[in-house]
């Protein structure tokens, strides 16, 4: 099975409102393994770069003028990132400005059904979140101290780590899905199962025997008491 996990940079919020993508990384896994293989570009957005955005990932008007523009690396990472299933922290910010981008040129937008977003696990598995990146990577004890600010590549590597954790990590589910989970060797074949046992010694009664006597007077008066059954039980 082949993933893209990826991340992009952009100069603000908003393609509608002329913000465009400077920035895409991309970390191909096999089976949920990275495969060594990555995808990687600074792109000329042909505008300025706000300040607010400048803050965030350190790429400036000045550094990217003489990169390539999307048009030029567009087929590039069309083949590169072929048929796979994308996989994004808040993927429907990456997806809006990279299918904005790719149908601007003509080509067929991203379809959603091929997109996991990281951050909707996250929110299932963490209900009490946080779920930033930055979060996960501490919750998951994963060394995010490069990420001194965004950087599409950089993100994806990280987020690659932190959507295996996401599926189990390197063992299945670690105690951390919201039903418990019983591990198995095969699947019918259930490893030290978890089952209500009685105690050996039960406990004492701490009912005195005037008040067990009125509680059976009074349950006898009730139709088809439940209770009838524990005092058949207990006699």
């Amino acid at each position: 099975m082949r993933e893209i996990v990826f991340d992009t940079e952009t100069t603000g919020l908003s393609p509608q409102s002329g913000d465009r993508v400077v920035e895409i990384g991309c970390v191909e896994l096999h089976n949920h393994l990275p495969s060594g293989r990555t995808f990687h570009c600074y792109i000329n957005p042909q505008r300025d770069m706000p300040e607010e955005a400048f803050k965030v990932h350190g790429l400036s008007a000045a550094f990217l003028s003489d990169k390539p523009v999307f048009a030029e690396i567009a087929g590039s990472f069309i083949e590169f990132i072929g048929d796979a299933t994308m996989i994004a922290h808040n993927a429907s910010f990456d997806m809006m400005f990279l299918n904005h981008e790719l149908v601007q040129l003509g080509h067929a937008p991203i379809a959603p059904e091929r997109i996991i977003d990281t951050l909707a696990m996250a929110r299932r598995r963490h209900p009490f979140g946080p779920n930033s990146l930055d979060a996960l990577c501490q919750r998951y004890g994963i060394d995010n101290s490069r990420r001194t600010k965004h950087g599409a590549l950089l993100d994806s590597e990280i987020l690659a780590e932190v959507y295996m954790e996401l599926l189990g990590g390197r063992q299945t589910d670690l105690g951390l899905g919201n039903e418990p989970v019983v591990q198995t060797k095969h699947a019918s074949e259930p490893v030290n199962p978890l089952k209500a046992q009685r105690r050996a010694e039960p406990l004492p009664n701490r009912l005195d025997a005037d008040t067990v006597v009125k509680h059976t007077a009074f349950v006898a008066t009730l139709k088809e008491a439940v209770w009838a059954d524990y005092i058949k039980e207990a006699d």
